[in-house]
């Protein structure tokens, strides 16, 4: 005889597998963004009550929660189901799930017109991919905070170095990081 408890194994099994492997034949494996650093990054940001905030690729939402907490309508494009569930559970244990949404689906193909903050946590595999995507829907005077990647071609407006959190605003002035390191140096008073 089967055990009752074999149907609700069974399940959280398949649930267990889709949340570790759609992100990864998606493309980019989950990986959470720790508390601290994603603090960092809306303050990089310099995100504002009221502004319309993205996160690419939200997870678990803790990004989005974050950024509701700080008065933000937060919206997060995920391509897990089982991420998105997560992710407006959270939100709504959280007590922001009003001033969240969550949307099902590709994050390349989602219209970001009206944001004023994006956040992307992504991999230097698909940068070229999410940079021409950025370039196309992104409106002038958006900021984009992403951490770990720069964007070849782009010069950033501010470099958190020791959490590696680069800020562009858009349209961004071509250049790269170096270019902005060049500029950040030469703007330094002399040695005495």
């Amino acid at each position: 005889m089967l055990s009752p408890l074999l149907p609700a194994l069974l399940v959280l099994a398949l649930a267990g597998l889709l949340w570790y492997f759609v992100p990864i034949f998606s493309g980019i494996p989950w990986v959470p963004t720790q508390t601290a650093r994603l603090e960092r990054a809306l303050d990089l940001a310099g995100l504002r009550p009221g502004e319309t905030f993205y996160d690419l690729g939200c997870g678990d939402g803790r990004v989005l929660v974050a950024a509701a907490r700080r008065g933000a309508r937060a919206i997060g494009v995920e391509v897990s189901p089982i991420h998105c569930a997560a992710a407006r559970i959270r939100a709504t244990l959280s007590g922001v799930g009003g001033r969240v949404s969550i949307h099902w689906g590709n994050l390349y193909r989602h219209d970001l017109a009206g944001a004023d903050v994006v956040f992307w946590y992504g991999h230097s595999r698909y940068t070229a991919k999410m940079q021409a995507h950025l370039a196309r829907t992104l409106q002038e005077g958006a900021r984009l905070v992403s951490i770990n990647i720069d964007f070849p071609g782009w010069q950033p407006e501010a470099i958190d170095k020791p959490a590696l959190i680069f800020l562009y605003r858009f349209p961004p002035p071509a250049g790269d990081v170096n270019s902005f390191l060049l500029r950040e140096i030469a703007s330094c008073p002399p040695p005495s």
